[in-house]
């Protein structure tokens, strides 16, 4: 596991956690899972999806009875991150707030890291 020993990888809004819950609930599920992939004019996308269980080597973030497994090869990347749950009127949908992205797309779907030795770097200098 990569992180900070006390600190969530990510937190979640009251918002999200709203959906998060009904969404496992409705169709009983342990939870979601997110990860990374490659792809988008930025070079990297979220993925969320459904899971069961969580895999032995997911970070898993429990808040208010929302449940998130962050798949191991984003770990790095999504640790800081605040999710929140947005509607408006054409759209609603997850919002990752990242301090970890250094560029984005205009259509806001594909995002650009920091360097993974600046990362390795900022985490041992927090913890």
């Amino acid at each position: 596991m990569f992180g900070i020993p006390g600190k969530q990888a990510v937190t979640l809004t009251p918002a999200a956690v709203k959906q998060i819950v009904k969404l496992m609930q409705r169709d009983g599920r342990a939870g979601l899972r997110i990860g990374l992939k490659k792809g988008g004019c930025a070079g990297m996308e979220y993925t969320m999806e459904y899971v069961d269980q969580a895999d032995p080597n997911d970070e898993v973030v429990e808040q208010d009875g929302a449940r998130v497994m962050i798949a191991p090869m984003a770990q790095m990347f999504l640790f800081g991150t605040h999710i929140n749950y947005e509607t408006s009127l054409l759209e609603s949908g997850f919002k990752f707030i990242n301090p970890n992205v250094t560029d984005a797309c205009g259509c806001g779907e594909s995002i650009k890291f920091k360097d993974i030795e600046e990362l390795q770097a900022e985490r041992a200098a927090q913890g």
